[in-house]
């Protein structure tokens, strides 16, 4: 009788996983393919095409300069078109933009090629998060969000780590790499078109923000709005200062190979398998302004102590803790952002919490190349912990999260 209970207890516990979910969580996994593959091969992109630290700054600010052109009208037409559409749009732009990857011949092909892999992930952001906010309630959401965000750092990781097998172990090139990443992306298109165009049945709770007529912009930038994404800029600014040149310190400074360094970085990533689905949970449990304040302040930590030390297995522990306790907050982002704004809206809304990474993104990789480039790496990452530690007394005193 008590073993009976114990798994009632245990599928409850998963019952609010649906084919909807699974579908966000698969596709965005692809969405996020080839997104990271750039950065890791700054070192062959360097030697092609003889390229200076400030110029692969200006190739890693780019995309995202392009993502942030595009964020806005990607949010409002994911509230007036729906999902479904939009994440069949998403995948046509990746698609499109690893093809042309996979022939370019000069750096401005390869911007291109980039900037329209990035864009497919802003297409992509508003119409899942939105789908999956709007299909669960208050209680449930972060769990889900988990599960999706999941996803994502799986396919952040997938990326690096194809690169560190195909080219690597396997000895393809890296314009290879972008061609056979094209393939999973047809799993995506089938799953897409057996979805549902918009969830239907979750009710909305009582303290749900106000629904009425929509919203424009102005309607969502209430100040508790503006101040997180506030939070969002300058965590968003310790996140790309750091990952933008990573692999090519751990090359630089910590003299190891191309395939051990991008093996670290996406391992980084990969453990986001537990830690998004576990902090998805957490913070249904504990609350997710709480559970978001000691674990940022936790991996924020771990990466600042890493700097300091000399032993490689310690360095490595402390950025993978680092990458862990980041990931593990995941949830508590997406869910609060989705407290924050109507139900009607919230395709726009997404659209403004993912608008402060592609801003940033599109400058402080090209900041941080010419800082990297005149007084090393280890200065670039102590303006992103500084960035960090700012965004952590934000979120702690400024946000209010009912």
């Amino acid at each position: 009788m008590g073993s009976l209970s114990k798994v009632g207890r245990k599928q409850g516990a998963l019952s609010f996983i649906s084919y909807g979910l699974v579908v966000m969580a698969v596709t965005h996994v692809l969405t996020h393919v080839f997104g990271g593959i750039h950065t890791a091969i700054f070192s062959l992109l360097r030697e092609e095409f003889s390229l200076s630290l400030k110029q692969l700054g200006i190739i890693a600010a780019i995309p995202p300069l392009c993502q942030a052109i595009f964020t806005i009208p990607a949010g409002l037409l994911s509230d007036r078109l729906g999902s479904k559409r939009m994440l069949l749009a998403s995948f046509a732009v990746a698609v499109a933009g690893a093809l042309l990857a996979s022939v370019a011949g000069s750096p401005l092909v390869f911007i291109l090629a980039i900037s329209m892999v990035y864009i497919n992930s802003t297409i992509y952001h508003p119409a899942s998060y939105s789908y999956t906010a709007n299909a669960f309630t208050d209680k449930e959401r972060p769990k889900a969000m988990g599960l999706h965000g999941a996803g994502g750092t799986l396919g952040h990781a997938t990326g690096p780590l194809a690169v560190s097998v195909l080219i690597g172990v396997l000895a393809f090139g890296w314009r290879q790499v972008y061609l056979i990443l094209t393939v999973p992306m047809l799993l995506g298109v089938v799953m897409v078109l057996r979805l549902k165009d918009e969830p239907s049945g979750i009710a909305e709770v009582s303290d749900e923000p106000g629904d009425e007529g929509g919203g424009g912009i102005t309607k969502l930038l209430t100040t508790n709005m503006m101040v997180f994404l506030l939070f969002r800029s300058l965590s968003s600014m310790g996140m790309s200062m750091i990952s933008s040149f990573f692999v090519l310190y751990l090359m630089d400074v910590r003299g190891l190979t191309l395939a051990l360094a991008t093996l670290i970085f996406s391992s980084r990533m990969l453990l986001g398998l537990v830690a998004a689905p576990v902090g998805g949970f957490m913070a249904s449990r504990f609350g997710e302004k709480r559970w978001l304040i000691y674990t940022s302040a936790i991996g924020y930590a771990c990466f600042a102590l890493s700097l300091f030390t000399d032993n490689l297995a310690l360095f490595i522990a402390l950025f993978m803790l680092y990458g862990f306790f980041n990931t593990v907050n995941m949830a508590s982002r997406t869910s609060i952002l989705a407290r924050l704004i109507p139900k009607r809206s919230r395709g726009l809304g997404y659209s403004l919490f993912f608008l402060p990474t592609s801003l940033i993104g599109a400058v402080a990789p090209a900041i941080a190349g010419l800082i990297a480039e005149l007084y090393g790496f280890e200065v670039v990452f102590y303006i992103s912990i500084a960035a960090y530690v700012l965004a952590w007394v934000i979120m702690k005193f400024m946000v209010k999260v009912d």
